[in-house]
């Protein structure tokens, strides 16, 4: 018998004792962030907030989404979930945050070089794969219960689509181009900067908005762990089968994954020039 996970277990193990000062250091700066963007969604009043969410999706996408927007957080705010949904925004916004931090060089450093790609594809493969479940228990054993491991978790689970599409938008850039920039003399910092990353940018979008979505969830599942918000809200109709409170909290998932879906699948479209 070949027993993995006593190894993995030792291994995570060894980790918590020998660099809890480490991990008590990211606790404290990811909780800081994550607060702070909370204070910031919480601060104002609730109308203002839909009003400059609807302002965005109205500059972005038209009255459509506009009209959702407005319908939708007020539904919201009726009720009673607005403390639930903005902790939510906040814990998703501050993790796709990270995780962009940290994806969209990944995925450049891939695409550059084919030995880092072959190491992180496997990687992303495990990431990917692996059940959301799973991340729970060393974000717990590193972090204890709260937002962060939920932070973390979601970080994990979500940061996959940021490096293999920002791989894949790289990738695309037409030889041809590269070859006539670099023949024009072009420092590889100024071809990265100036012609990959512009043509791959529509990609790279894409994958921000699936980092989004993916953040978003994760969002009951890190409830297990009492990273609040609403899938607190959906855990408790869960576990306490109350129907209602279960639906509620549903609902006002869907709402915000449809306004922030659509919101940032715009950043992705080009706009059509007005003649």
């Amino acid at each position: 018998m070949i027993h993995i996970g006593t190894y993995i277990e030792q291994f995570i193990n060894w980790l918590t004792l020998n660099f809890g000062a480490f991990f008590n250091l990211i606790k404290i700066v990811v909780e800081s962030v994550v607060n702070s963007v909370e204070w910031v969604l919480m601060f104002p009043p609730f109308y203002i907030v839909i009003a400059l969410i609807a302002f965005l999706a109205w500059k972005r996408t038209g009255w459509g989404v506009t009209v959702f927007t407005i319908l939708g957080m007020g539904l919201i705010w009726g009720m009673g979930y607005w403390d639930q949904t903005m902790a939510t925004l906040a814990l998703i916004l501050s993790a796709a945050f990270i995780a962009l931090l940290m994806g969209v060089p990944l995925g450049i450093w891939a695409a550059k070089n084919p030995t880092a790609g072959k190491i992180i594809r496997p990687v992303l493969d495990l990431m990917q794969t692996m059940p959301a479940f799973v991340y729970l228990i060393p974000a717990v054993l590193f972090f204890g219960l709260g937002k962060v491991p939920g932070a973390f978790a979601t970080v994990i689970f979500a940061m996959p689509p940021a490096v293999r599409l920002t791989t894949l938008g790289i990738s695309q850039v037409p030889a041809s181009i590269v070859e006539a920039t670099r023949s024009f003399g072009a420092t590889p910092r100024q071809l990265l900067f100036k012609v990959e990353l512009p043509l791959a940018l529509p990609t790279i979008l894409a994958g921000v908005n699936q980092t989004i979505m993916m953040a978003l969830s994760m969002v009951v599942i890190s409830a297990m762990i009492a990273a609040g918000g609403l899938g607190e809200v959906v855990l408790k109709g869960i576990t306490q089968l109350k129907i209602g409170l279960g639906f509620e909290g549903g609902i006002a998932v869907v709402i915000l994954a449809v306004i922030l879906d659509r919101i940032t699948q715009s950043f992705g479209v080009k706009k059509p020039v007005k003649v």
